[in-house]
C-alpha cells in the first residue's frame, strides 16, 4: 500500500513487498490489509465425521442424561461396535462435539455473581488441612489443620494450627485474628462445620442452626454470625482462595529455610505467623480503611478452655468428648476437673495439675497409659489378657515384638503375660527407653527376653567396695626438713 501511493505500479510495488502481483492486486482493489479481511466461515468439512452415523442416538442419551461425559458415549460405542469402525484418536472429536451441544441445547448452568465486599464488614473463617507441607516435629511426622480467618475486602489473613475443626480451634483463631487487629467487624462467616452449627433432627425441615456455645463466642466479641449455604463452600470464596495462596507461601519460606523439621509446635505456629505478617504488609493500604470503620475491641479475652467434672471409673480412667483417657489410680473414684484446650487436657484435681495429656480427634478413641495401670496389674495379670484397651499397654513396637517373642518359651499364656507385665512394670520404675534398648539388643541376639535378663542390662549391679590398704606414716623426712631448716638460719 506505502509503494502504490508513490508511483501507483502495482508490479513495483509486488515485488518491493514480497508479494505476488495477484495477490497484491486482490488487496489493493479490495482496499484493506490482510489482517483486516475477517476470514470466510468453512461450510465443508476436512475429514469424514466418524460419529455422524450413531451421533442422533447419543444426542437422545444427552436429552435424558446431559451429565453423561465424552468418554462414557465413546466407551458405549466401542463396547456395542464390532467391526473397530473407533479409535482411541477419533476421542478428542466427540468430546469437541457434545462440549458444542451442550453449549447449544444443553441445561442451563449456575451462574455465579461476582460480589464486592465493604471494608470492616466481614469476617469470614475456615479451615485447611496443611499435611502436603510434610511438617515434622522433632522428627515426627506432624499431621495438621490451620484455622484461617481473612477480612475478604483487604485479603489480611491469620492463621493458627489445630488438630480438627472443633470451637476450640476457632475460637483460639477467631480471638487470635481479632486481638491482633485490636477490632471487629459486623459479621463473621463460616461454613457449615459442627463448630458453628448443628444438624436438624430427623424429620424437621429447616436450615442448620447455631450451637448455644458458638453464639456465646460471636456474643462475647460483638460479632453477628452467618452461614454460607450447605455444599457452596464457593460462598466463602476469599478464605477458600487464600488456602491455596498460603499453603504455596509457605512451601516457599520452607525451601528458604531448608528445613522442615520444628522443635515444637509452638516454634512452628510462630514460622507460619511470621511468613504471614511479611505478607499483610503489602496490604496496609486497605487494611487501613477497614481499620477505621471497624469497632474497637474492648472485651477481655475469653479462656482457651472449657471445662467438664468427671468421675474416675473403677479402671482409672475418665470420659471426655466421647473418648477414654487414663488417669493415675491414685485418683479413682473421685471427680476431677479437666480443661479441654484444642490440642490438649489438663487435669486438675484440688486446685493442682495431675495430668497433662494430648486430646483425642474424633469420638470412641482410647489413650491409655501403663505406668497408671501397671502396679495393678502386676498383681492381677491374669486381667492383661482380656482387657479391653490391651493394645495401649504396648507403648512401641519393640514391645509388642518382646511379647510375641515371649509366648513360645513360655509354657502358658498367663506365664506369658506375666512375664511381659514384668517388663512393663521395669519401663515404668526405670526409664523406658532403655527398656525399649535392651529388648531390642536381645532381639537382635535371638534371645528370649525374659524379664531378668532385661533387669540385668538395665538396672547394674551392686558396685564392689575396694579394699583398701592404709600405709604407716613416715615422719623422718619430715624431721630431715626441720634440721636443715635450722642450719641456714642466721
Amino acid at each position: 500500500m506505502v509503494e502504490m501511493s508513490k508511483d501507483g505500479r502495482i508490479g513495483k510495488a509486488a515485488m518491493k513487498a514480497g508479494m505476488d502481483r495477484t495477490t497484491a492486486r486482490k488487496y489493493h482493489e479490495l482496499g484493506q490489509l490482510p489482517s483486516q479481511i475477517p476470514p470466510a466461515p468453512r461450510t465443508w468439512r476436512t475429514r469424514v465425521d466418524p460419529f455422524e452415523e450413531d451421533w442422533p442416538e447419543l444426542e437422545v442419551m444427552l436429552k435424558a442424561a446431559p451429565e453423561l461425559e465424552a468418554k462414557t458415549l465413546f466407551d458405549f460405542l466401542v463396547e456395542r461396535d464390532e467391526s473397530d469402525r473407533y479409535q482411541e484418536g477419533q476421542l478428542r472429536s466427540l468430546q469437541r462435539r457434545v462440549k458444542a451441544w451442550l453449549a447449544l441445547h444443553g441445561p442451563d448452568k449456575e451462574v455465579f455473581f461476582p460480589q464486592e465486599h465493604r471494608p470492616g464488614e466481614a469476617m469470614q473463617t475456615d479451615f485447611t488441612w496443611c499435611t502436603v507441607l510434610g511438617i515434622t516435629i522433632a522428627g515426627e511426622p506432624f499431621p495438621h489443620m490451620l484455622c484461617h480467618p481473612v477480612l475478604p475486602y483487604s485479603n489480611v489473613e491469620w492463621a493458627t494450627v489445630c488438630q480438627s475443626e472443633s470451637l476450640a480451634a476457632l475460637q483460639r483463631g477467631v480471638q487470635e485474628a481479632l486481638f491482633r487487629l485490636g477490632r471487629h467487624p459486623i459479621w463473621h462467616q463460616t461454613d457449615h462445620s459442627t463448630a458453628a452449627t448443628h444438624e436438624i433432627p430427623s424429620g424437621q425441615r429447616g436450615e442448620r442452626g447455631f450451637n448455644a456455645d458458638y453464639l456465646k463466642v460471636m456474643e462475647h466479641f460483638g460479632l453477628k454470625p452467618r452461614t454460607i449455604a450447605v455444599r457452596k463452600s464457593n460462598q466463602n470464596g476469599d478464605a477458600e482462595s487464600l488456602h491455596g495462596v498460603l499453603k504455596r507461601r509457605l512451601e516457599q519460606h520452607l525451601l528458604l529455610r531448608g528445613s522442615r523439621d520444628f522443635e515444637s509446635v509452638e516454634a512452628y505456629e510462630r514460622w507460619v505467623q511470621g511468613v504471614m505478617e511479611k505478607a499483610n504488609r503489602l496490604r496496609s493500604e486497605r487494611l487501613a480503611e477497614e481499620m477505621a470503620v471497624m469497632t474497637p475491641l474492648t472485651v477481655p479475652r475469653l479462656p482457651e478452655y472449657t471445662e467438664e467434672r468427671p468421675l474416675v471409673s473403677a479402671g482409672s480412667t475418665i470420659r471426655v468428648k466421647h473418648n477414654t483417657y487414663s488417669v493415675p489410680s491414685r485418683l479413682k473414684g473421685e471427680r476431677v476437673i479437666v480443661r479441654i484446650y484444642e490440642d490438649r487436657l489438663e487435669v486438675y484435681y484440688a486446685s493442682q495439675l495431675q495430668l497433662t495429656v494430648g486430646r483425642l480427634v474424633g469420638r470412641f478413641g482410647h489413650r491409655i497409659n501403663y505406668r497408671h495401670l501397671i502396679w495393678s496389674l502386676v498383681r492381677k495379670p491374669g486381667a492383661f489378657a482380656n482387657y479391653r484397651y490391651r493394645e495401649d499397654l504396648f507403648p512401641t513396637l519393640t514391645f509388642r515384638e518382646a511379647y510375641d517373642a515371649l509366648e513360645p518359651a513360655c509354657e502358658t499364656i498367663w506365664k506369658t503375660d506375666l512375664e511381659y507385665l514384668r517388663i512393663l512394670h521395669l519401663a515404668a520404675s526405670t526409664m523406658e527407653s532403655e527398656v525399649e534398648a535392651a529388648l531390642q539388643l536381645l532381639l537382635d541376639e535371638g534371645t528370649v527376653p525374659r524379664a531378668d535378663r532385661v533387669k540385668a542390662l538395665v538396672v547394674p549391679g551392686s558396685p564392689e567396695v575396694p579394699t583398701l590398704t592404709i600405709p604407716e606414716v613416715d615422719l623422718i623426712g619430715y624431721d630431715a626438713l626441720l634440721v636443715a631448716g635450722e642450719a641456714v638460719a642466721p
